[in-house]
Formats: structure tokens, C-alpha cells, sequence
């Protein structure tokens, strides 16, 4: 797990989302306001944001950055707590073919993210003990 993972704010614009999304090699952000989790923002729902239907206008470029994370973040979080043994989180992500969590405290705050290569690392320790 990686401890104190970089998250975001809801308030967050598009094109501040996108300079993360270029600087870090992360495929989702957690969203967090007031200290707890709100939501998680993945570079497809910020690729959704400029989906469009043949029967609606594309809105300019400048307008779509200027929207908020709140506006295309995923609210319905899966997660696991933070006590919770590996295979569960393993099973998760398996069923759910996810490639990270977050992972909450007791108390609902965020206190890290549990990707893929942190399981294959977890279980490759546990097999060599």
C-alpha cells in the first residue's frame, strides 16, 4: 500500500486534473474534501467529459477544463479498510478487475491506495516466509 497518497479536491478544475495526470503516472486520484473521502476521478471519467452525442453540441475546449472535479469524479467508491486482511482486497480486485483502492481508516479517512503491484508484492512476500 502506498501511504498518504496523493489525492485531490472536488474544486479541482479539468486542466488542473490533466497537469496531474501528465505528471504522475497514476490512473485514478482520490477525492477528498474535508479530510474524507468523496469520490475517485480516473482518466476515463475525465475522458468522458468530452464524450458527446450526435444530437448535442460539443462545448469548446476551454469551457470542458474549466469544469470541476465534482462534475465527472465517480462518488460510489469501492474501497477497503484499512484492516482488512489481503485477501479480501485480492478478491476485490479480481471480481471487480480494478487496478488500485483506496484504503480508509476506521474513521473513513483516507490513509493510502492499494494497487496491483502492491498485491503481487504481498503475496510474493507471503510465499517466501
Amino acid at each position: 500500500m502506498t501511504r498518504n497518497p496523493r489525492s485531490v479536491s472536488s474544486s479541482l478544475t479539468l486542466g488542473e486534473l490533466e497537469a496531474l495526470f501528465e505528471s504522475h503516472d497514476f490512473n485514478a486520484f482520490p477525492v477528498v474534501d474535508g479530510g474524507k473521502l468523496v469520490g475517485l476521478v480516473t482518466k476515463f471519467d475525465f475522458l468522458k467529459a468530452f464524450a458527446f452525442a450526435p444530437t448535442q453540441m460539443v462545448p469548446h475546449y476551454d469551457e470542458l477544463m474549466k469544469k470541476t472535479v465534482a462534475d465527472v469524479m465517480s462518488r460510489a467508491v469501492v474501497h477497503v479498510e484499512e484492516s482488512s486482511p489481503l485477501p479480501r482486497a485480492l478478491q476485490l480486485m479480481v471480481e471487480l478487475r480494478a487496478r488500485s483502492f483506496p484504503v480508509l481508516d476506521a474513521s473513513g479517512n483516507l490513509v493510502g491506495v492499494i494497487a496491483r503491484e502492491d498485491l503481487m508484492t504481498a503475496l510474493k512476500e507471503t510465499a517466501a516466509a
